[in-house]
């Protein structure tokens, strides 16, 4: 018996003891710190006379009756900031942010806040909000609405600075800033914008336009190419008829054509043949007296242009000596002057005299001047002159060279002026067959020679009559009398005669 009651008593005392444990037992959460107050102790990092303990994650004993226990969140808190401001402009702008904001986890912050937000832990974002709100206007009243909108991170930055001090004092941190929006109740923004904004829709119309282009250009091609496919296909088909006709043709008309054909080769041929005699003929002309009569114009000609050039370059070296040697005499002149004149007495009369014998000096040089420039042009008057003559010389001793070039350079055309005798030749009869033609075809040729006998006389009367004296055997005027072609086996294209000579015309006339 005596047993059971010790148990119980025991028992009673251990379940009183950790009654009494619970009950002076404070346990800090991770979120919050217990202020003790009520008696006097000393926290590490505070200063004397706190008269409190702050406890924070973890547990402490507390004395009931004697100690008070409160509890201070350490958790995160916010506030709306909704602030009217104006800046260095004289805008009027609303500036909206969010201000997130705890209580610092030292000690000295948790004292801080103790002090002052103990029993009013609520009003700790309405605090926050009046001391972020009067930054913000000092702030923002020396910015400008450009630097606000452009740099809104100078804008945060700048007034977590200014808060920070004060905050620290509340025993606060921020956690975090941020602004918004910025509203523009007059306007400012918005027409600040509209010049980007107008560039932005003239961009847009500008690439809209060219896309159009593009793709109205990519139709178009693409009609076009479908056109042209059409007209390709039209064409093709076209030409697959007319050989269709053409064969069925060329099968009907066989026999004709192959005749025809071979009477065409047969004129090909001779034609051939005439074509290579008169291009012989024509190299021939080109060595025998075209190159030499070059050659002798060109010597001629290069003596004509060295005399001129070196009566020139003599005329110019004397013109330029009579220049030098005025130059020369009007400084002395000059300076003989200048010496009179300063040993002159009278300054005046000094003075006259020099300006006197200055402009004798300059007349004098100028007229040497004038006169180096008349011997100049004389001479190259002369030159030209001189020149023209060796030409002219040239050209009368080397008449026959000139009309032979002349009639070497027009050959095809007169060669073209003797196959026109056959224009109007309607039937053709060859009784010696590849022979009669080239015969024909060379008297025809032949008939380009009159030509020659036409230029030499016009030659001979614009060239003036030989002077006996200086020419004792002078050689006599040579001139070519058109000769008679006659072109066997043919009609008369004029008067359709059947005779060798000469038709009324002054035409070659023919007989069959």
């Amino acid at each position: 018996m005596a047993i059971g009651v010790v148990a119980g008593i025991v028992l009673a005392a251990i379940t009183a003891l950790i009654g009494l444990f619970k009950l002076m037992w404070r346990v800090a959460e991770p979120n919050e710190a217990l202020v003790i107050s009520g008696s006097t102790h000393k926290t590490e990092g505070l200063g004397e006379g706190m008269g409190f303990r702050i406890v924070t994650g973890r547990g402490t004993l507390v004395l009931p009756g004697v100690q008070a226990v409160r509890k201070l969140s350490l958790d995160l808190n916010e506030t709306q900031l909704n602030v009217d401001c104006v800046t260095h402009q004289g805008i009027p702008l609303r500036v909206k942010g969010v201000v997130i904001f705890k209580i610092g986890d030292d000690l000295v912050s948790i004292a801080n806040a103790a002090r002052r937000f103990l029993d009013q832990q609520k009003m700790m974002p309405e605090r926050v909000h009046i001391v972020f709100a009067g930054h913000l206007r000092s702030i923002v009243g020396g910015l400008t609405v450009e630097d606000m909108i452009r740099d809104r991170e100078k804008l945060t930055g700048q007034t977590r600075a200014a808060c920070g001090t004060e905050m620290e004092k509340l025993g606060l941190i921020v956690d975090s800033l941020q602004i918004h929006e910025i509203e523009d109740p007059t306007g400012y923004i918005k027409n600040l914008a509209m010049p980007h904004a107008a560039a932005v829709q003239r961009d847009a119309r500008i690439a809209q336009a060219e896309a159009n282009r593009l793709a109205t250009e990519a139709e178009q091609t693409a009609f076009a190419r479908m056109a042209e496919a059409t007209r390709d296909s039209e064409i093709l088909q076209a030409g697959y008829q007319a050989e269709r006709d053409k064969a069925a043709a060329t099968a009907r008309q066989a026999g004709p054509l192959s005749e025809a054909a071979a009477k065409q080769e047969v004129v090909v041929q001779e034609t051939r043949v005439a074509e290579l005699e008169a291009h012989r003929r024509e190299q021939q002309l080109q060595a025998d007296v075209r190159k030499p009569a070059d050659a002798a114009a060109y010597e001629t000609r290069t003596r004509a242009e060295a005399e001129r050039d070196a009566r020139i370059s003599a005329a110019q070296a004397k013109a330029k000596e009579t220049e030098l040697a005025a130059a020369a005499e009007a400084t002395r002149v000059t300076t003989a002057a200048t010496a009179d004149a300063s040993a002159t007495e009278a300054r005046g009369l000094a003075a006259a005299k020099a300006t006197r014998a200055t402009g004798e000096a300059e007349a004098a040089a100028t007229q040497a001047k004038g006169l180096a420039v008349a011997a100049s042009a004389k001479a190259k008057g002369l030159a030209e002159a001189d020149a023209i003559k060796a030409r002219a010389a040239a050209l009368a001793e080397n008449q026959e060279a000139v009309v032979a070039q002349q009639l070497a350079e027009n050959w095809p055309a007169i060669v073209q002026a003797g196959a026109g005798a056959f224009g109007n030749v309607e039937h053709m009869v060859l009784l010696n067959g590849a022979e009669g033609m080239s015969e024909m075809f060379a008297k025809a040729l032949t008939m380009g020679g009159t030509g020659l006998g036409l230029a030499r006389q016009l030659l001979s009367s614009m060239t003036p009559p030989p002077n006996p004296a200086a020419n004792p055997d002078p050689a006599p005027n040579i001139r070519a009398e058109p000769s008679a072609v006659y072109v066997t086996d043919s009609a008369c294209p004029c008067h359709g005669a059947s005779i060798r000579s000469p038709s009324p015309c002054g035409r070659p006339s023919f007989h069959g």
